[in-house]
């Protein structure tokens, strides 16, 4: 049949067209020796989803076809999807459709309108970051955030963990404690001051919730100013689709999503032993604490419990620290244990290889009196102590739980809570995705969930097709003497490439600021990895030293940019500074030479 030239013709084979659209769920024009469209027949087959295929190039009068469609649908090749009467377009926006989830919308019959593009279920820093660029990128947003009260009752505004019981109010108390040294320091500076110096609990803690609490009204305005809906309600899904929304006071709403985003993070984790959480407190309870907590044993030795450790030692508290087993688990050993011996050479206490049995109350207070008993990991000792406070850092959960997520179809690691996702932060349910804390084998730090959560939403909405990179990801443990670390620990990397392939330069020093006050000689550490087949790349960066995150993160970047031994030693170091430390690193691990240095340059 020759091609249609007129008009009766033309609407002929439009409605023939049409007619194929409607009475198929999914009908593909395609060409029989057209990779992309065989890409697409494949999909349907792998979704099990029967097609209706018509094979342009097996047709008389497929070129009369393929000119209709161009008219119909504004697209001029193959393949040309239609799902459900709707048209999808080429391989590309098929694949991507499945890709987001819009594709089994489709096939379901879920053409229906949802209430909102995007919900993000979470309010901490990344699914505020994901909820703001998907709504700057023009679609209609909800942010649903609801913290649940701890066993002591504490509760806390918008932003998550960081901003509220996390890193900010954490380097504000660090930051306190290190004033306290920087006053004795001043004396050997010459400066003179006669009066007792002592510290105000209850004026640090209501200047750093005073802080916290317009960090909370800031990103209310900046949700508002964007038309994000916030809701202060605790979601759970009832439907893949759907979710229940339930506030404070018991008050149930429903709303409905095209796509979710779940960034509710994690708690800390409770010993489950007798009276942990009727006396206890945990890092969520501490930094607004309305009293000093006196007498402390921290229990863990996770960054959190050497942090809160560090700093309440810092004020000049009593503290103690009960250890398990090793000091900060998956970060360098080496490191971690020089950390260690520095807080335990400033007056922390440590209870290595014991773990708690029971807490019990004997005497009610602000603060009051505790009695914990713990058992030797090793042996069959028991040990008995009193203090006026007790806090737990062990470690923490995912909280996963109790959003519905069997509901929604969204598999979770049912040993830990955690979500796997694929390296687009997507679940296995194609239109929910997770950022976060609550991602399997990925890192827990804010700037990490932020980054997701921003590039997510740009490649959901914007067009992008930049993925969050978490390889080499710079971070601070801010300990009395603080450690930054960039790459792998040396452990993981004798693991991952053998001891004979990596060379470790390492060397003590003794930064200026320090030698006046005649503290702290040769402790702090620096140390990087290099991988000898891969030209000495840099793999582990490791310093422990004052103002670790401000080296680390230039370091960050030179690393992302695979930064070698030769280029940091070609680079000249700033002088007189801590950092310059990485451009004279001559020794090696292996040589065993000397590494202390006999003043601040060498």
């Amino acid at each position: 049949m020759p091609p249609v030239e007129n008009d009766s013709g033309k609407k002929e084979l439009k409605s023939q067209i049409q007619e194929l659209i409607d009475s198929n769920q999914v009908i593909v024009f395609s060409k029989s020796y057209c990779p992309f469209c065989v890409k697409v027949k494949d999909l349907f087959k792998e979704l099990k989803v029967e097609c209706n295929v018509v094979e342009l190039d097996l047709m008389d009068n497929g070129t009369s076809y393929q000119e209709m469609l161009l008219e119909m649908t504004g697209q001029k090749t193959v393949p040309n999807v239609f799902i459900n009467k709707k048209h999808i377009g080429g391989c590309d926006k098929t694949l991507q459709a499945h890709k987001d989830g819009s594709l089994q919308q489709l096939l379901n019959g879920d053409n229906e309108d949802y209430d909102y593009d995007l919900i993000v279920i979470g309010g901490g820093s990344g699914g505020l970051a994901c909820s703001k660029e998907a709504a700057i990128l023009g679609k209609k947003v909800m942010v649903l955030d609801y913290v649940v009260p701890t066993p002591k009752g504490t509760t806390w505004g918008l932003g998550g963990t960081c901003v509220n019981v996390g890193c900010i109010p954490k380097k504000l108390m660090h930051q306190t404690a290190l004033l306290a040294t920087a006053m004795q320091d001043a004396r050997k500076f010459g400066w003179e001051f006669d009066e007792t110096v002592k510290h105000n609990w209850d004026t640090m803690k209501t200047a750093v919730n005073n802080y916290i609490g317009s960090l909370n009204w800031g990103y209310r305005v900046s949700l508002r100013d964007k038309n994000v809906n916030y809701v202060n309600a605790y979601a759970e899904f009832v439907e893949p689709h759907k979710i229940k929304a339930t506030n404070k006071r018991g008050k149930e709403t429903f709303y409905t999503g095209a796509k979710f985003v779940l960034a509710t993070g994690e708690r800390p984790r409770y010993l489950g032993v007798p009276g942990d959480k009727e006396y206890c407190i945990t890092s969520d309870d501490l930094f607004s604490l309305p009293y000093c907590p006196g007498k402390t044993l921290v229990i863990g030795a996770s960054y959190v419990a050497l942090e809160c450790g560090g700093f309440l030692a810092g004020l000049g508290l009593d503290v103690t620290v009960m250890v398990r087993s090793i000091l900060l688990r998956g970060f360098d050993q080496d490191m971690a244990n020089r950390a260690g011996e520095h807080m335990e050479g400033h007056g922390v206490k440590f209870l290595r290889k014991y773990v708690p049995t029971k807490i019990e109350e004997l005497e009610a207070g602000t603060p009051g009196r505790l009695k914990v008993t713990a058992k030797s990991t090793e042996t069959d000792e028991i040990i008995e102590g009193e203090y006026n406070t007790v806090l737990i850092a062990v470690g923490r959960d995912a909280c996963t739980d109790k959003l519905g997520l069997d509901k929604a179809g969204v598999k979770v690691n049912p040993k830990n809570g955690k979500i796997p996702v694929n390296d687009e932060e997507q679940t296995n349910m194609p239109h929910i995705y997770a950022i976060g804390d609550i991602l399997e084998g990925k890192w827990e730090l804010t700037p990490v969930a932020i980054q997701a959560g921003k590039l997510l939403a740009r490649r959901l909405y914007g067009g992008s097709t930049v993925k969050c990179d978490y390889i080499n990801v710079p971070t601070t443990v801010f300990t009395p003497l603080e450690y930054g670390s960039c790459g792998l620990p040396e452990e993981k990397a004798i693991e991952l490439y053998g001891e004979e392939n990596i060379e470790v330069y390492h060397s003590l020093f003794w930064p200026l600021e320090f030698t006046v006050p005649g503290r702290d000689n040769n402790k702090c550490y620096s140390k990087i990895i290099c991988n000898k087949l891969d030209n000495d790349r840099v793999i582990g960066f490791h310093y422990l030293g004052p103002n670790a995150g401000e080296v680390t993160q230039g370091f960050g970047a030179a690393m992302k940019c695979g930064v070698t031994k030769e280029q940091l030693d070609t680079t000249i170091g700033i002088h007189p500074t801590c950092a310059e430390v990485f451009t004279t690193l001559e020794v090696t691990k292996s040589s065993g030479g000397d590494i202390t240095q006999s003043g601040c340059c060498g």
